[in-house]
């Protein structure tokens, strides 16, 4: 540890060997029992002992053992500092010479281990006088020339006193206490003075506002002398006016003032209804306006209202006129060969040759190009195709701008065989450029900002009248679910795929 911790470990150990007969009282031996009663794990931050930690000594001529001197009382800043001196050389120590208690605390971040380990430390540090010792030897190492005065028990008149309270907290030597006193009278002293400085600065400030509101009072009161002046000088010219009128008119003036009085009061009385008039005319017109603006789109809402109800209800009976003339079409069937009992005879002769029809008809319905043709086959069928979700399965090594034009031409084609309603979505926020004209029967969509393509494709299924049959393509196994409760037809991607490379 270096000649500093040898000079400080000599010392200690001829004061632990002083003779019974000249004790130190200011020393702590470095090893002993725990005080009966204390927990070496436990302890308060505020106090580093809750009880005497120095092994009990027998005086010569006495039978009994001297009661150790108590623990001094730290200053906040003190034990803080001990605590931060004692938790920066934990992680360095061995294992074995890390009390059990704080091993868990040694493996803490550098920053949180004096923070949460404070009463922890400051518990061994009461309880244990030779993890004490071990951690003085390496603080001491670290501190230099201070940490030589404080082993020689002397301060530097330009030392921190908090260091060195603590230092001397740690290493005890001769008169550590007084050292400590010192620190908590500084520290006492440090805050006063604090305390006085901001005292100070608030008087000052109060004076200094003080000042300043005396000076805008002077100010106004300067301008209200002026002002006064002039009221004084306008006033004796008034005076002198009134005397001149006052004799010009003083034999008409009895006659006139009961005529200005009767004019004022109806002059009253007729401005304020025509003020009236006035302040209920613009209510009305206030009102009237609103009430044609409440009209206004009412009848909007009502036409908008109509035209979709008319739309949805010509389609509908377009798509169900359609189905019946399809159906009565389907239905011609010819004559049957077999009878129903005959298709039971054969499935009781080979069950054995029977192949499940659930896995047949699922895949059908998945990806099989063949159900598209059937559901599109429908009369009056609406395709609605999940535009990115198809091309970044089919071709997805192309450009956006490729792979939009490659799907919209093959859309464009499906739509001139079959004479379906074609929709196809797509994502973004604003209308994509480099887009090749838009074939006959097919719509083009992007969402809007703050939308996804899915929700636009489920907002297109739930506008459809119930009963025609939608058809939406996508492999986005939300979609399908979210489509199929409103009644459409969920297929994946690889059928339109399959579709489009036979056309």
């Amino acid at each position: 540890m270096g000649s500093l911790a040898g000079r400080w470990a000599r010392s200690r150990w001829e004061t632990c060997h002083t003779p019974l007969t000249e004790p130190h009282d200011d020393h702590l031996p470095e090893a002993g029992p725990v005080a009966a009663g204390q927990d070496a794990g436990g302890g308060g931050a505020d106090d580093f002992a809750s009880g005497p930690t120095e092994a009990e000594q027998s005086r010569p001529g006495e039978t009994g053992p001297t009661p150790p001197e108590p623990e001094p009382t730290l200053p906040e800043p003190v034990r803080q500092r001990i605590v931060a001196l004692t938790a920066a050389v934990l992680p360095a120590m061995p294992t074995d010479e890390v009390p059990v208690p704080l091993r868990r605390v040694a493996k803490f971040a550098s920053n949180r281990r004096a923070r949460l380990g404070a009463p922890a430390i400051a518990a061994q540090l009461t309880a244990d006088p030779l993890f004490r010792q071990r951690v003085t030897a390496r603080v001491l190492a670290d501190t230099g020339d201070l940490g030589t005065a404080v082993v020689e028990g002397t301060a530097p008149a330009a030392a921190d006193p908090v260091e060195v309270a603590a230092l001397a907290y740690l290493a005890r030597p001769r008169r550590w206490r007084e050292l400590i006193e010192a620190s908590g009278a500084a520290v006492r002293a440090e805050a006063d003075s604090a305390v006085v400085a901001e005292l100070v600065r608030e008087a000052e400030q109060r004076a200094t506002r003080a000042e300043h509101d005396r000076a805008v009072a002077r100010v106004e009161a300067e301008k209200l002398r002026d002002e006064l002046a002039r009221v004084r000088e306008e006033l004796g010219q008034l005076r002198e006016e009134s005397r001149q009128v006052s004799r010009t008119l003083r034999e008409t003036q009895a006659r006139e003032r009961r005529a200005n009085e009767l004019l004022a009061t109806e002059r009253g009385r007729a401005a304020r209804a025509a003020a009236d008039t006035e302040a209920e005319l613009r209510r009305a017109r206030a009102r009237l306006a609103e009430a044609e603006s409440a009209a206004g789109v009412a009848r909007a809402s009502a036409k908008e209202a109509r035209s979709i109800d008319d739309a949805r209800l010509w389609l509908l009976l377009e798509t169900i006129g359609q189905a019946a003339v399809g159906l009565r079409r389907e239905r011609a069937l010819d004559p049957v060969e077999k009878l129903p009992a005959d298709f039971v005879a054969d499935a009781f002769a080979d069950q054995s040759a029977t192949t499940p029809a659930g896995a047949a008809a699922r895949a059908r319905d998945t990806d099989d190009p063949a159900r598209l043709d059937q559901l599109l086959a429908l009369p009056r069928a609406h395709l609605v195709v999940d535009g990115y979700n198809v091309t970044k399965r089919g071709f997805g090594e192309m450009s956006l701008e490729q792979q939009r034009k490659r799907l919209i031409t093959g859309l464009g084609g499906l739509a001139a065989q079959t004479g379906d309603e074609v929709t196809v979505v797509f994502d973004g926020a604003e209308r994509m450029h480099g887009l090749p004209p838009t074939p006959r029967g097919v719509r083009v969509l992007f969402s809007r900002k703050g939308e996804t393509a899915d929700e636009l494709i489920r907002r297109l299924v739930r506008a459809e009248p119930t009963g025609r049959p939608v058809v939406v393509i996508s492999s986005d196994r939300e979609v399908a679910d979210g489509v199929r409760r409103h009644g459409a037809y969920p297929l994946g991607a690889d059928s339109l795929l399959r579709r489009l490379a036979r056309s």
